[in-house]
């Protein structure tokens, strides 16, 4: 039975993970803002004691801190950083909302790294912290726009990137994943892939992730992602 953690976990990704690490028998602690979610409340009722709710917001060192403590102190085998937001940005390259950007900054790239850091005490050889990014974080992008949003996943990708060489000796391994173009709040009714299909996918994904390859970018089917 796996240690698991999903911050972001009140609904779209972060809930399905939840859910699937449920059904395989998983320990699950769900990090949420909102920790009232009808979904994950729905799910703690059938969990048998494996499923504890959290409030925590990304944003904040505090709120995480106390979160951390809050999931006791066994050793985590699994840590999905998924919040995040769309954020409000400029259509253009005019004044804007810095406001909503600096929200994208602390919360898609500190908020992860926060996260990392207040378990980091509990992670060991084989441990593995999945880092949620975006095809919008590559260089191949061929579009403009989301200047908070790329700002952050981009960023997102670099900094995991050191963090994984600077943890590979301790034998934890860093993934950054690209989730797809999922039927999310954020993705939309329209979009490619249920939320069921990328977590199941990225759950494989992350179970079968080497050290050898810490700190590099996939999509949620496994396919190397360019950056």
């Amino acid at each position: 039975m796996a240690n698991v953690i999903v911050s972001g976990a009140s609904r779209g990704i972060g809930l399905e993970l939840v859910r699937a690490h449920l059904a395989a028998g998983d320990q699950v602690h769900a990090l949420a803002r909102d920790p009232s979610s009808p979904a994950l409340a729905a799910l703690q009722s059938e969990a048998n004691g494996r499923l504890a709710i959290h409030q925590a917001d990304v944003a904040s060192d505090d709120s995480i801190s106390a979160a951390a403590a809050a999931t006791g102190n066994e050793p985590v085998d699994i840590i999905y950083n998924v919040a995040g937001i769309t954020g409000k940005t400029p259509a253009a390259l005019e004044p804007g909302d810095w406001e909503g950007f600096d929200d994208s900054i602390e919360i898609m790239l500190k908020g992860p790294l926060r996260v990392l850091r207040a378990f980091l005490p509990r992670l060991g050889e084989g441990s593995k912290v999945i880092n949620f990014s975006s095809q919008l974080a590559a260089s191949t992008w061929p579009y403009g726009g989301y200047y908070g949003y790329v700002a952050a996943k981009s960023g997102l990708n670099r900094l995991m990137r050191s963090a994984a060489l600077d943890l590979k000796d301790r034998g934890i391994v860093i993934g950054i994943i690209h989730p797809g173009y999922v039927q999310t709040d954020m993705g939309g009714p329209d979009a490619d892939i249920s939320p069921a299909e990328s977590a199941a996918s990225i759950i494989k994904l992350t179970r079968e992730w080497p050290l050898e390859r810490s700190g590099d970018f996939y999509k949620w089917n496994g396919e190397e992602h360019a950056w």
